[in-house]
């Protein structure tokens, strides 16, 4: 069995007389473990289905494709599709209110339907066009919801807080605040939560029901799928979780094999690309964006400052305290199912924290990131050796030239591809792409929110996924064409790549965009962006690349 983390969500007095002073383990880390400690599972008692027997009757159906046969298309409408999670509506907003305050939170948001209008294609839908006939498709995708990273803002707030207690008279919290005087952290790191695992689940039960008749290209081959992921510990989790509600439970352990490409600081991996390119972590060059981030955050919440001190003695509020209870309030939704944090907040609290997540993820590993298309390189060299069923011989970025040069686990002639890999690695990938729809409308603003078509929340939040798919057309010529989904989002491919047309349904002709592709890798400096000495400031568009001077 799996260990799984629970925890509790405070119980909170509300008395009329009652002292408001912190306890003294405010703010400190509390943790539960499951399961207990020396235990296994009573397999004698308790023996597997395949030992017990009486099945009953098992007969297999045709397999799905709903992403050719329906005649619509099930859009996952955020709010009410983030079950079984709770929260709070904004400070300023009515009990009422639709508000959809999950759609606000960067990548920390859990992913949710983006419309192709969006970007220019109101009547696209990810159902395959009229008479068209999928035959191959290739997914990109990030792990579900996690726990905070090392070293995130939420867990220094909660060490903050837990030293003021400690201070002479502590700290005194009401109203709003009320809550914290009995607070304490409650989040692991890293880790899948139960609604990150859930994610990763159902978007395999949705692959398998849209994409399900392509498995019948292995079965007629004699092989099996290899699915591929980073080795951190959520990524295998990720893997795992997508591939069970693919196949099922226990099936999935003998119906798909699960590449495990090790994740760590030297070793080329294109599901990890920062681990090898220097310039990804210096702020004048491929970080940028959390230092334009943080700056705004200095200014846009003033007033959230201003309202929330009033209500705390003993405590200073910061911006970047302000940036750390709205982190709680993602993540204490995602690990524990609410999150008090929320209501705290406005309408106009959450809009800036978008932004504050737009700024970073546009220019940290979008079109005004220097390194961007560089990190995402190697993705693209893979995808195109894909397209076109020709291996790798020599590359410059973070391809992994011994595995990929393997058959067994770099295949060239599959129906279906799937990886796992990093909200920051997708965003590098799509940029590396020239996916230039997503940026269309200029540079995101770092001193407000901006008009920018490059939103996080839909690009790159908790689940986010591309589908690239291959589809014969038959009135087409030619007929063998291909477009790009993000997020059920069809993108416009005919700005990115010379040679194609603009097409209602995104579609170009394989051939351009494989030779459009091809060019793009070719103009990638990966050494010189990922090595070089240069400058960026935010602000820019790079197209991804490191400036000339």
């Amino acid at each position: 069995m799996r260990a799984a983390l629970f925890a509790l969500l405070p119980v909170l007095a509300h008395a009329a007389v009652v002292d408001k002073r912190a306890s003294a383990d405010v703010g400190s880390t509390t943790a539960d473990v499951f399961p207990p400690a020396s235990t296994t599972v009573n397999s004698q008692a308790f023996p597997a289905e395949s030992v017990v027997g009486y099945p009953g009757l098992t007969v297999t159906g045709v397999e799905p494709a709903a992403i050719q046969t329906a005649t619509a298309y099930a859009y996952n409408n955020g709010k009410s599709g983030n079950y079984p999670l709770v929260a709070d509506v904004p400070e300023d907003a009515s009990p009422d209110s639709n508000y959809d305050i999950f759609k606000y939170w960067g990548n920390l948001s859990p992913w949710y339907s983006v419309k192709s209008s969006d970007y220019g294609l109101p009547d696209a839908s990810p159902v395959v066009p009229e008479n068209g006939t999928i035959t191959q498709v290739h997914l990109l995708y990030r792990h579900g919801a996690r726990y905070p990273t090392d070293g995130a803002p939420p867990s220094a707030f909660a060490a903050r807080l837990a030293n003021a207690t400690k201070q002479d008279g502590g700290f005194t919290a009401w109203g709003e605040l009320d809550f914290l005087n009995s607070w304490t952290y409650k989040l692991g790191a890293e880790l899948l939560t139960p609604f990150g695992r859930l994610q990763n689940f159902e978007l395999g039960v949705a692959f398998r029901q849209q994409y399900g008749h392509l498995l019948n290209n292995f079965t007629e081959a004699g092989v099996l799928p290899v699915f591929r992921t980073e080795s951190q510990d959520r990524m295998v989790k990720t893997a795992e979780n997508f591939a069970a509600g693919v196949f099922g439970v226990p099936e999935y352990q003998d119906q798909v094999n699960i590449e495990i490409v090790v994740e760590t600081n030297g070793l080329n991996n294109t599901g990890a690309p920062y681990e090898t390119c220097p310039n990804s972590n210096i702020a004048s060059r491929g970080s940028i964006g959390s230092t334009a981030a943080t700056a705004f955050a200095k200014n846009a919440f003033n007033g959230t400052i201003s309202r929330l001190q009033g209500q705390i003695n003993g405590y200073t509020v910061t911006p970047t305290d302000i940036i750390a209870m709205l982190q709680l309030c993602s993540y204490e939704t995602d690990a524990l199912g609410y999150s008090a944090f929320c209501k705290l907040f406005t309408k106009e609290d959450f809009e800036n924290y978008e932004t504050y997540y737009d700024i970073s993820f546009y220019y940290n590993n979008g079109a005004g990131s220097p390194v961007a298309a560089a990190q995402g390189k190697g993705y693209l060299e893979e995808f195109v050796a894909r397209f076109t069923n020709t291996r790798i011989t020599t590359s410059d970025s973070d391809v992994n030239s011994t595995l990929d040069a393997d058959p067994t686990y770099f295949p060239l002639n599959q129906s279906i591809y799937a990886d796992a890999t990093h909200e920051v690695v997708l965003l590098d990938t799509f940029t590396a792409f020239n996916l230039t729809a997503l940026f269309s409308s200029g540079p995101v603003a770092t001193d407000k929110k901006s008009n920018s078509s490059f939103v996080a929340s839909k690009v790159v939040p908790f689940g986010t996924h591309m589908h690239v798919q291959v589809i014969e057309v038959p009135h087409m010529t030619p007929t063998k064409q291909i477009r790009f989904l993000i997020n059920d989002a069809v993108i416009p491919i005919d700005q990115s790549y010379e040679g194609c047309s603009w097409n209602k349904d995104g579609l170009c002709a394989f051939d351009t965009v494989v030779a459009a592709l091809q060019k793009r890798i070719a103009e990638i400096d990966y050494d010189y962006d990922c090595f070089g000495n240069y400058t960026a400031y935010p602000g820019i568009d790079y197209n991804g690349r490191a400036p000339r001077s």
